[in-house]
Parts: C-alpha cells; sequence; structure tokens
C-alpha cells in the first residue's frame, strides 16, 4: 500500500461499515487512494473496485461511520481499551502476515510483544478431566521453563477456560480472543476468570461494542487465534467443531498444529486422533513435544534486534534466496528446498530480528 498511513479514526469508520471484511477493507484503502478518499467515491466509482458490489457500496453510503468511530474512541478511552490497526508497527506481527488478519484490533489489558512465543490451546466445551488435566500440567510446565511463552484461547467453556484457569493459577500471561465487543463478557461465568487475565494478559476483539456473539463470529475470532499464535494446540474434539477449524485455519497459516491422542471409542479424542492420522497435526503429549519441533531448546531466551545479525545456515539460504527482490513463502521454499513450515518458522524469527519484512500479498524482501 503506497498511501501514508491511515488515520486511527479513518480506520475505525471503515471498520465499521457492515460487510466491509478484512481483505476488501485493505483492497479498498489501496483502489481508493485512502480512506478518506473512499467515503468521497461516488456510488458508481466504488463498483469499479474489484469485489465491490452493490450492496457494499450502498452500505458505504449509508450513514456517517464516523459517528461510530468517535464513539468507540470514547469508550475506548473511557475504558483502557488498546485499538491497533493494520498499519501499526506495535501490531502482532504473526497476525498481521496472515492475508485475513483483521483492519482494527480492540485490546484491553497488557500489549501483545511480538518478541515473546505464543501457543494457542483449544478443544470442546465440553472437556473431560483428562483434557483439563492436560492443559494444567502443560501450563504448569510451560511457566517453569519458558517465562516468554503466553497462552492464547477463547475464553469459551471447556478447554478453552480450563487453559485460561491454568495459566491465572501458574502465573503465565493468556490473553482471550472474542467474539464480541470489550462491553461485555461471554460466557458470563467467565467474568472473574477475565479480570484476572487482564493484569499480565488480556482480553482481544475485532467487534466493536454491542456486537452479538453469533456463530459466525466465532468462526472470524477462531481465525485471530489461530493467527496470534507459533502453534496451535488441540486437546480435545470431536470429529467436527470449532477447533478444528482453528487447526485448519493455522495450517493454512504455515503455523504448526498438535493434537492430544486418545481411545479410539473416546467420542473427544475423535478429532485429534483424525488430525494426527491425516498428518495435519504433531502428536502432543508433553511440553517436549513442542520444544522439539518448534525447535525451542535452541532458541535464544531474547532476540537481539541489530543491523548486523549472524545467520543460522538456513536462515542465510533464505535471505540469498531473497537478493533479487520480492517472494512468496512458497517460491522461498522451491528454491530453498526447505518444508513450508520451515521456511515459515525462521521468516517470522528473520523478521523479528529486523533482517526480512513482510510486504502485502503474502510476500518477503529483504530489510
Amino acid at each position: 500500500m503506497g498511501q501514508e498511513k491511515p488515520d486511527l479514526r479513518d480506520c475505525l469508520a471503515l471498520w465499521a461499515v457492515p460487510g466491509i471484511g478484512s481483505m476488501m477493507s485493505k483492497r479498498i484503502i489501496s483502489y481508493s487512494g485512502g480512506i478518506k478518499g473512499m467515503f468521497a467515491l461516488k456510488n458508481s466509482d466504488l463498483l469499479h473496485i474489484p469485489g465491490v458490489g452493490q450492496a457494499l457500496a450502498d452500505a458505504i453510503k449509508r450513514e456517517d461511520y464516523y459517528r461510530h468511530a468517535d464513539e468507540m474512541l470514547e469508550f475506548a478511552e473511557k475504558f483502557g481499551i488498546g485499538i491497533l490497526t493494520w498499519f501499526d508497527k506495535d501490531y502482532p506481527v504473526r497476525l498481521k502476515v496472515c492475508e485475513d488478519s483483521p483492519l482494527v484490533l480492540f485490546v484491553k489489558g497488557q500489549p501483545i510483544e511480538s518478541e515473546k512465543k505464543f501457543l494457542a490451546m483449544v478443544g470442546t466445551r465440553a472437556a473431560t478431566q483428562r483434557g483439563q488435566a492436560f492443559c494444567r500440567e502443560l501450563v504448569e510446565q510451560i511457566s517453569r521453563t519458558h517465562p516468554d511463552v503466553s497462552i492464547v484461547s477463547g475464553l469459551a467453556y471447556g478447554i478453552d477456560i480450563a487453559a485460561h484457569k491454568a495459566c491465572v493459577e501458574f502465573g503465565v500471561p493468556t490473553y482471550g480472543v472474542l467474539a464480541h465487543g470489550l462491553d461485555t463478557i461471554y460466557p458470563t461465568a467467565h467474568r472473574d476468570v477475565a479480570a484476572e487475565m487482564v493484569k499480565t494478559g488480556g482480553l482481544v476483539t475485532e467487534f466493536f461494542p454491542k456486537t452479538v456473539p453469533d456463530k459466525t463470529n466465532f468462526v472470524r475470532r477462531n481465525r485471530i487465534i489461530a493467527g496470534l499464535c507459533d502453534a496451535t494446540i488441540v486437546v480435545e474434539s470431536d470429529v467436527k467443531g470449532g477447533s478444528l477449524i482453528t487447526a485448519e485455519l493455522a495450517n493454512s497459516y504455515n503455523r504448526d498444529v498438535f493434537a492430544l491422542p486418545g481411545r479410539p471409542a473416546d467420542k473427544f479424542s475423535s478429532g485429534c486422533n483424525k488430525l494426527i492420522k491425516t498428518n495435519q497435526a504433531h502428536l502432543v503429549e508433553s511440553l517436549a513435544d513442542i520444544e522439539y519441533v518448534l525447535g525451542w531448546n535452541s532458541q535464544p531466551k531474547a532476540i537481539q534486534r541489530s543491523l548486523f545479525v549472524e545467520l543460522d545456515p538456513e536462515s542465510q539460504k533464505i535471505y540469498d534466496a531473497l537478493q533479487d527482490g520480492e517472494l512468496s513463502i512458497d517460491e522461498i521454499s522451491r528454491s530453498t528446498g526447505m518444508t513450508m513450515p520451515k521456511v515459515s518458522s525462521l521468516l517470522l524469527t528473520m523478521e523479528l530480528n529486523g533482517v526480512v519484512r513482510g510486504m502485502p500479498g503474502k510476500l518477503y524482501a529483504r530489510q
């Protein structure tokens, strides 16, 4: 996007348009030369933007969305809510490289620090004692050996709340991604846990206040859970469910997925077993499995940003491949002979080190 960074108020106004969507909002900014320019376009001109149909064009011209922006700014100031746009340097870098990352994020609590590690823990709402115990044991292990790890989940019943509660118990930062605005907590039974979470972690959403947590919003919520994290752990799941959608999204972002295996007769292990059998997830039984796949044991405790970063041989291959310009992960994979998940993981570290930068269209270039 060649134009200047849009104003926060402009971004909020655009994000308030019903049906605007993540990818469409960014496309409109590119084609119209900025958000103010977009709102000034005639209906007929809006229809020339690829993907903009009559319904969306009518919605854009229907009302004054700057009123919604001003209401959100007032709400955020009153309740101490941070607002991040896709153009901000503090926007979570893992999420930013996802094509369908939201234009705006609202955060209650602590900032999401991209230099730290993030794991998603998700699963069925009908969690068993075994699943809840696994969450607690894994979080306890993380608290002892990886103080730079945060856990992300959806604040739902079952596995989600078990993971959040374990984090509160053992002092691990945890973030809940909501399917509604920050003016409420759903389920209401989790208000007390949410209040504890914001002390070291936080609550995250792309939705304005007064948004109803309907079914489609939970699906949209899942992509943020997967996009924020280095990897997603499915603790328990039936063969159908939101957790498998989150796993599918994580795979589409070239992130690692883990699944806790169970007995064939166990209903809420069937989804996890299927992920493992179809090579969509690594088998996980303890933190050691995650450390092995993600290479955490060999990672430095703190990432050093420098103009002169000493690259390991595999990262050097990627850097050399980018000498002729911007490349996609797929192109880098073919050029270097490394798998796409491996390339994606290395690119994330290189981006955090300031060696490469993510570009629109899932492209990467030298910094």
